[in-house]
């Protein structure tokens, strides 16, 4: 039996190219909410992926926000990954959620945190999240271990090009083409470099900070 309690709930839908039909989701989701007399808010991602972190997806930060400040009491969408594009981008949204008091729906997989089975699910996905951290966690470790034992000290990549000889030459007016040649790199590394110049590099060992940072995260 279907649940008909007035709510507003926020769908969302994304599609990574022009070529898909977000459409198509949006009726599913319309659907679906409309046979349960939701009222439903609609955010919708075009031409974008879902590896791109929230601040780069427009609707997706708009509907988090909206779920946040409880102007909505349920987020739902077609399936998983429209929404994130790994375990634990889902696991960290869906703890979200659960703090703001807002369920989730996914129509295709047929999860809904507002059920007992649904939150079992949810224990299930942040099992796994935390699983894959720490095997990525070991793999890094390990990795440094075996640099380290070779005597080799992780750090910034290193470019084959003097920058500032770069930057001389380049004043000169030279195309990016004839950089290019002259430094035996491709035009797009010249640019790259021109526009986008890597952080100075000293002469002392460099530091794992890159490294510590990324366990930090996990």
């Amino acid at each position: 039996m279907l649940s008909t309690s007035p709510r507003t709930v926020g769908i969302y839908a994304r599609v990574s190219t022009d070529r898909q039909d977000i459409e198509t989701q949006l009726l599913e989701l319309r659907r679906y909410c409309h046979a349960r007399g939701w009222t439903a808010k609609e955010y919708f991602d075009e031409g974008l992926s879902g590896s791109l972190e929230e601040a780069k997806r427009p609707a997706l930060k708009s509907i988090m926000t909206d779920a946040r400040q409880r102007k909505i009491s349920a987020v739902v969408v077609w399936d998983f990954s429209r929404f994130a594009r790994s375990l634990r981008q889902l696991v960290d949204a869906l703890d979200r959620f659960h703090t703001w008091g807002v369920s989730f729906i996914s129509l295709r997989e047929g999860i809904d945190t507002d059920t007992a089975n649904g939150r079992l699910m949810f224990g299930i996905f942040a099992s796994l999240a935390e699983f894959e951290r720490e095997l990525i966690r070991e793999r890094i470790l390990l990795g440094l271990k075996k640099s380290r034992a070779r005597g080799k000290i992780p750090g910034p990549r290193r470019f084959p090009v003097n920058l500032d000889q770069l930057k001389k030459e380049a004043s000169k007016g030279l195309s990016l083409r004839k950089l290019a040649a002259a430094f035996s790199v491709s035009k797009d590394t010249v640019r790259s470099l021109l526009n986008n110049p890597p952080l100075p590099l000293t002469n002392d060992p460099p530091p794992l900070l890159e490294n510590l940072q990324v366990l930090e995260s996990l």
